[in-house]
């Protein structure tokens, strides 16, 4: 075997160029597959980590604006969501409906001594925190109590504590700061999402006794249900929920505007759907850059066997058996398109590493909050090995056909060959 290696090397080195060319072709492939795949995951990453700061069993609902007439009543009124509509979500839905929430939102300046800032408040039930998954870095969120006692709590995310207390921002837990011209003891700090963030939280019935006693509004409606695990399922459940709310405002029941719902289970499944179509997409275009390195090994190889043809003849002429100059072949395409496959891999490792050393570092912002496209954006050993193995069994067959040829080639023809 070492005969065989030493032999290959020499000829690598009278065909620098063939050489060159087939280690390109493998390494490109390969590097191309593994820096396709790693920005394919990182973009998936980033879309599953969005994704993932939202129950997925539940459902927020708002007023929208009416788009058919209806009942003497013209189109264009907007709807407000009221008590009727959050007694009958809680009564009426019981089915599929768990826990049953609201959201009232409120503006107003928040100070701590000389610092002050402007924010805004959200009034909400305890379950509110079980959908939107808020990371608490010290305290608690609202709960029950709170809820009941109309206490005037509140729940700051970090960028709003360092802002107020700068020095030491978890000092604010358990102190009072002020929320207009009242006293609100700080019970929670949660980490925001982005710079954008700034929303503080505390009781539904604290908040709207304060800033929405006169007003027939509720804000918004929010709930986690159980036992709708199709779309089918979703669908039918969201047009009987409108269905009935509409009828509380005087409202087609097959108006779809006059009442938004968004459903956590159907953006997850339309989420899936578009990070398969991803993930497919970037394979295909993985693949057929794989298979022009592996075209591109295939005509390397054919030259390379159709140069060495006088060679071969020679070594026949002397007693070379057919099976020693098949071995030969298979053996250097197989050794140059391992090495040259590993080079490929190791690059495009690097080229991964950089992306999430850079663009895994960016972020983009919404306006309401800034997010990060790239998150991992990388890909495991066992698809660089196993890109790497198909192009050596693709390097390996492209050498085996024209090999076999030129073993079955009788000594006087090669001879004879240019």
């Amino acid at each position: 075997m070492r005969d065989i290696i030493t032999e290959i090397w020499q000829t690598a080195r009278r065909n620098k160029l063939r050489t060159t060319l087939t280690g390109f072709a493998v390494a490109w492939g390969i590097f191309m597959i593994i820096v396709l795949l790693g920005a394919g995951n990182g973009l998936i990453n980033a879309t599953m980590k969005m994704s993932g700061d939202f129950l997925t069993s539940s459902m927020e609902v708002y007023g929208g604006t009416t788009s058919m007439a209806y009942n003497g009543l013209s189109e264009g009124r907007w709807i407000n969501l009221n008590t009727k509509d959050l007694s009958a979500t809680e009564s009426e839905f019981r089915k599929n409906i768990d826990e049953v929430g609201a959201c009232y939102y409120a503006s107003s300046v928040v100070s701590n001594g000389e610092q002050y800032m402007s924010i805004q408040i959200e009034g909400v039930f305890p379950v509110h925190t079980k959908i939107t998954k808020r990371p608490l870095i010290c305290g608690r969120f609202v709960n029950e109590i709170d809820q009941r006692e109309r206490r005037k709590v509140i729940v700051l995310n970090d960028r709003q504590a360092k802002e107020l207390e700068p020095k030491d921002y978890k000092t604010l837990l358990g102190k009072f700061v002020k929320v207009g011209n009242l006293s609100f003891k700080v019970v929670g700090i949660y980490k925001s999402r982005g710079d954008g963030e700034n929303n503080a939280y505390s009781a539904y019935s604290t908040i709207k006794g304060i800033y929405g006693a006169n007003s027939n509004s509720i804000g918004n409606i929010e709930f986690t249900f159980h036992g709708l695990t199709t779309e089918d399922a979703n669908t039918a459940f969201e047009k009987d929920y409108r269905r009935r709310l509409n009828a509380n405002h005087q409202a087609h029941p097959d108006d779809e505007r006059a009442i938004w719902i968004w459903n956590g289970y159907t953006q997850s499944m339309q989420m899936d759907q578009g990070i398969a179509i991803i993930h497919t997409f970037l394979w295909v275009i993985g693949l057929f850059t794989l298979l022009s390195g592996i075209v591109g090994v295939s005509n390397i190889m054919l030259i390379t066997v159709k140069e060495r043809t006088h060679e071969f003849g020679i070594r026949k002429a002397i007693g070379a058996k057919p099976w020693s100059i098949l071995r030969l072949i298979i053996v250097e395409s197989v050794i140059i398109t391992t090495f040259f496959g590993y080079v490929g891999m190791l690059l495009g490792i690097g080229a991964n590493e950089y992306m999430d050393a850079t663009l895994g570092h960016e972020v983009t912002d919404l306006g309401v909050e800034k997010i990060t496209l790239f998150v991992d954006p990388t890909v495991g050993l066992d698809v660089c090995f196993e890109a790497t193995m198909v192009m050596i069994i693709a390097g390996t067959i492209a050498g085996l056909i024209p090999a076999y040829k030129a073993s079955r080639i009788r000594p006087i023809e090669a001879l004879r060959a240019e």
